[in-house]
């Protein structure tokens, strides 16, 4: 399979590994899988946000070792590294964005922005992961990178008043 073409719905859809990477079929978009991907997050985090800080970030730390393996396994089912589709990552770097933010539409809104700016810019060091890192590791972890800065000026803007 090339890089930019997409597995039939079938295959996404009948395989746990594909279903997961690919964002329960977010990442089937034709137009900006990545940021399919980050929508399917919200419901997600909708979820996950009362949790205590503590639950939430156990939930994100086992989606994140977890997107290791089921980024890994579907891209070598697909024979492609980091094919567009596979938005588990994307989720992952959501959830990262949106620890200890405060509650409503308005910040939920912040961060998928922000995250999506920061996973598009790939700043030092997710750059360098997206480039030196491999299997399911390097898939995650450069939108973990972009997580982190997005979580970095969601917490400046949450305690200093900006929105």
């Amino acid at each position: 399979m090339r890089p930019f073409e997409q597995p039939p719905a079938r295959t996404v859809f009948g395989h746990p590994a594909h279903f997961l990477a690919f964002g329960f079929g977010s990442g089937l978009s034709p137009v900006a899988p990545g940021t399919a991907g980050t929508l399917a997050a919200i419901p997600l985090y909708l979820l996950i946000a009362p949790l205590p800080l503590y639950a939430y970030a156990l939930v994100t730390l086992v989606a994140l070792v977890a997107g290791f393996w089921i980024c890994g396994r579907s891209s070598a089912l697909l024979g492609v590294h980091d094919h567009r589709g596979i938005v588990w990552d994307e989720i992952v770097g959501y959830f990262i964005t949106m620890a200890a933010a405060p509650h409503g539409w308005a910040w939920v809104l912040a961060g998928f922005v922000l995250f999506r700016i920061f996973d598009v810019l790939k700043p030092w060091p997710a750059n360098w992961a997206d480039r030196q890192l491999h299997g399911g590791v390097g898939i995650v972890m450069d939108d973990v990178f972009a997580g982190i800065y997005a979580l970095i000026v969601m917490q400046i803007a949450a305690h200093s008043g900006w929105l």
